[in-house]
């Protein structure tokens, strides 16, 4: 990338790294926010050869078995709290957390760099 002068890096995090882990991973939450530190480092360092690094935080996704574990722990009553406490009253899809990381990885965020976007339906605002 740095010798064609030109590249995209697009980093998936988690909504645990801008906050906390809704499952109480220590590990995950921290790893999370450094990976976001990397990101926003990574774009200042990278810049000047063309390069944008950018990272999606997503929210809580039922996309494999770990979440489906997690949802089926929380129960009923703690699935309805976190559905509350999103602003569109549901959970996010995979396809959902893919738009976003192509939006980065096209010509039209080229001037966007060292940026997160928070994909979880207004979660992160509460």
């Amino acid at each position: 990338m740095k010798e064609q002068r030109y590249g995209r890096v697009v980093n998936v995090s988690s909504g645990a790294g801008r906050s906390f882990s809704l499952t109480g991973i220590q590990a995950y939450a921290s790893s999370k926010a450094g990976q976001i530190g990397f990101t926003r480092q990574m774009a200042r360092e990278l810049g000047a050869y063309g390069i944008t690094v950018n990272n999606v935080a997503p929210g809580f996704v039922r996309s494999n078995s770990s979440p489906e574990k997690q949802w089926n722990a929380m129960g009923e009553g703690k699935q309805e709290v976190l559905l509350e406490g999103i602003s569109l009253h549901r959970l996010g899809t995979s396809e959902e957390i893919a738009y976003p990381v192509l939006f980065f990885a096209s010509d039209y965020a080229s001037y966007i760099s060292g940026q997160i976007i928070s994909v979880d339906g207004g979660h992160h605002m509460f």
